[in-house]
């Protein structure tokens, strides 16, 4: 499991995992990411108030540091939602 090596828990990813089977979250998840580009996914400031959002959606309490955690995450990998590679990447990444 690659997500592992930076620093995500295996239980709450299986947790959030389960929870985007719901249709009616996984409804919620997509309008809040609805016309993100790479450069929001790149700002510090968006990514961490995206990381809030979706947490509250799901139900997952964070601390701190794994939300920086997410944040940087998300930072380094350089996400471009338009890239149908990118996307492949990460699905691979948390299948």
């Amino acid at each position: 499991m690659s997500y592992t090596k930076h620093g995500f828990d295996p239980a709450q990813v299986e947790r959030i995992k389960f929870k985007m089977k719901n249709p009616e979250t996984k409804e919620r998840v997509k309008m809040i990411l609805q016309g993100v580009s790479k450069y929001d996914l790149q700002d510090r400031a968006k990514v961490r108030r995206f990381v809030g959002l979706l947490t509250k959606t799901l139900g997952e309490r964070v601390t701190e540091q794994q939300t920086e955690h997410l944040v940087n995450f998300v930072i380094s990998q350089k996400i471009d939602p338009s890239n149908t590679f990118h996307l492949i990447k990460l699905w691979s990444m948390f299948r």
